[in-house]
């Protein structure tokens, strides 16, 4: 009796194991989409707050020659301290120097040309003017056409002999302004070819520092009231800068913006190119702050035809999209200006906005901070 309760057990299980295998599994829900987003500030953010950079001479040029030729004066080495005008270098000017006189000599000669083709010239009219019977019209015009073939002949030649001058005169390199030499290219004696570079020369009397600004502050820069610049190699030292250049592009790794800051250089302090610093910057929006707007990038926005703009901004208490309508005001220099439908410390999703949905389920990429 029990082998038989036993082999219809043995009977019955397939049928079990099949019945149970009709049952529906729950669909796993897919992960949190991956969206890049930054966090809006205010101009707040950029009171009191701090940013290094890195000085750098206020204007440095790579110096060369106009033509070319052996050196025959180098008399500067790197670290020499130029005034304006002071000569950095020379080529032989013993070519120049020819030219000039070969090309003058030619004027002197074409001028005297000229003098008796003009007299001829004159004469033919005058006659021509009394009793025309005396000339013919084919002697007149061969003297006008030689008084003014010799006129031509001397403007080339005038035009040849500055050319010459100007040359002779470009084989002496001279400091365009006060500075240091920073490098030298060449070797005395060496034949340089023009435009090839001699030497690097820095103005240090003004001092510029780098900073590099986040993409959500960017756009406040120009409202700074005040920049304070502090230096490692000059502790308790604060120098007063301004703008000099907000850069218009953001860098792919970092999606920082350049801003260029300049300053006199301090009396009894050593401030030289490459030294670290730190900028201290206070700023305040202007009172038409609600003309002004908040500032955010053109691929925040997408429009929906006569509904208007809008963008995504991510609700952190359940990490979901909420799609929000927003007044666009006018273009700046980080992207667009929003009049209205943001506020400072939310979210904002700045890439893929065609890509997503309202309420959908998201994990932030800080765009700041890198993935």
């Amino acid at each position: 009796m029990l082998h038989d309760h036993v082999v219809r057990y043995l009977l019955l299980l397939p049928l079990f194991v099949a019945l149970s295998s009709c049952g529906v599994e729950p669909v796993p829900e897919p992960p949190p989409k991956k969206v890049k987003a930054i966090l809006l500030g205010d101009i707040s953010n950029l009171v009191e707050r701090s940013f290094p950079g890195r000085a750098r001479a206020g204007q440095q040029s790579n110096l060369s020659f106009r033509v070319s030729g052996p050196l025959v004066e180098l008399p500067i080495n790197v670290g020499d301290e130029v005034s304006r005008g002071d000569l950095l270098a020379r080529i032989d000017p013993t070519d120049f120097e020819t030219r000039v006189a070969t090309v003058n000599g030619e004027l002197k000669s074409a001028v005297a040309a000229r003098d008796l083709a003009e007299a001829e010239f004159n004469r033919a009219a005058d006659i021509k003017k009394k009793n025309p019977q005396l000339i013919s019209d084919s002697e007149y015009d061969q003297r006008l056409g030689r008084r003014d073939t010799t006129r031509a002949q001397v403007k080339a030649l005038e035009s040849a002999l500055k050319l010459a001058e100007d040359d002779l005169t470009y084989t002496y390199l001279l400091a365009p302004y006060d500075g240091v030499i920073a490098a030298t290219y060449v070797e005395n004696f060496e034949n340089v070819l023009a435009k090839r570079p001699i030497a690097r020369l820095l103005d240090t009397d003004a001092i510029e520092v780098v900073i590099d600004v986040p993409e959500r502050q960017i756009g406040y820069m120009p409202y700074l009231v005040s920049a304070v610049v502090t230096f490692e190699a000059a502790p308790g030292t604060e120098l007063q800068a301004s703008v000099k250049e907000i850069g218009s592009e953001a860098s792919a790794v970092t999606r920082t913006y350049p801003v260029t800051l300049i300053m006199d250089r301090p009396d009894g302090v050593d401030i030289r190119p490459g030294m670290a610093a730190s900028v201290r910057v206070t700023g305040r929006l202007p009172e038409q702050a609600r003309e002004v707007g908040m500032s955010i990038p053109a691929t925040a926005l997408f429009n929906k035809g006569e509904a208007g703009s809008f963008v995504y901004v991510v609700d952190e208490s359940t990490m979901t999209l909420v799609q929000r309508p927003v007044e666009v005001s006018v273009l700046s220099e980080a992207g667009v200006l929003v009049q209205s439908g943001l506020a400072a410390g939310e979210w904002l999703v700045i890439a893929g906005v065609h890509s997503v949905s309202d309420g959908q389920q998201v994990r932030i990429l800080d765009a700041n901070a890198g993935e």
